[in-house]
């Protein structure tokens, strides 16, 4: 009796020990598949010709389950909000009205109170300064972490989460470099806000010949040449 009764427990225990390594096996597997599909996002997103519907394509799908899961969504979901206000970035600087504010053809066109020109530099200049912002809240531990606290998640997965994917992200210096290119483009729509009024402001003394503009008032001139080689 007492030998059948030990066969059960060692079989219970066989059973348990099993049951754990499946488990152990499983977290680890899935674990693996975590940092392999966003290893691959991150691939795509620095490569030379951005992929833009391969990526939103992996940010969309979830390839883990249960708190493994939990832990993609929160980070993709980090990603994606930050990849979308980079390309907002993107767009707005590559903007080809920026140049062409300040050229006879919008001169003729918007000119001469330049309502549409003004309007455009106002809002650009707000959508820039809030994406300057929201850029640089996203390259912040607090910013980062906000998409995984308060899930209900063991340490494990918030550390995990931390540890392995957001890292050291202080201080990176693309912060820096997108700052500069935005601050930049700002204080252009600063100046050619600024020639805009002018020209707006003196709409008797001057006029459109061919590609040029032409003065009547040699001041006026004089000002509006100054603010052009500040650009």
């Amino acid at each position: 009796m007492k030998k059948k009764i030990l066969i059960i427990v060692l079989i219970i225990i066989i059973i348990a020990i099993g049951v754990v390594g499946y488990n152990v096996y499983k977290d680890m597997k899935q674990e693996e598949n975590l940092k392999t599909e966003l290893a691959e996002l991150e691939q795509l997103a620095n490569a030379e010709t951005i992929d833009l519907n391969a990526i939103n394509e992996r940010l969309d799908r979830v390839v883990t389950t249960d708190d493994y899961a939990v832990v993609e969504e929160a980070f993709k979901s980090y990603l994606r909000e930050n990849f979308e206000n980079s390309i907002k970035i993107a767009n707005i600087l590559n903007d080809e009205r920026i140049t062409t504010l300040l050229t006879a053809q919008n001169y003729k066109e918007d000119g001469k109170d330049f309502t549409q020109s003004k309007n455009y530099i106002t809002t650009t200049k707000a959508e820039l300064e809030d994406c300057k912002t929201k850029y640089t809240e996203f390259f912040t531990e607090e910013k980062a972490m906000s998409y995984i606290n308060n899930k209900g998640l063991d340490s494990y997965y918030t550390d995990l989460y931390k540890n392995e994917f957001v890292g050291d992200i202080e201080g990176e210096e693309t912060v820096d470099t997108v700052e500069n290119s935005i601050n930049e483009v700002i204080s252009i729509l600063d100046t050619s806000e600024k020639i805009l009024n002018l020209l707006s402001e003196n709409q008797n003394s001057w006029e459109i010949q061919g590609e040029n503009i032409s003065f009547n008032n040699e001041s006026l001139s004089n000002q509006y040449d100054s603010l052009i080689n500040s650009l």
